[in-house]
């Protein structure tokens, strides 16, 4: 599945750009600098989905109704 699938609706969205990018000119330590970007990038990512994710949590738990 590429990036495209993912993000139909998003034609400028960055992730789309970044897997069109050539790797081809970068060297191994450019590549390894780019992976250490990506994983910080994947963790603010999933901190924020679990800030979310607790949020919402409590709104259900002060609407639910008994």
């Amino acid at each position: 599945m590429d990036l495209e699938e993912l993000f139909p609706s998003k034609p400028d969205d960055p992730l789309v750009a970044l897997g069109k990018q050539d790797l081809d000119p970068l060297s191994v330590d450019e590549l390894e600098e780019r992976i250490e970007a990506l994983k910080a990038e994947i963790a603010r990512v999933e901190a924020h989905m679990k800030r979310a994710q607790t949020h919402r949590s409590a709104a259900e738990e002060l609407f639910k109704k008994s």
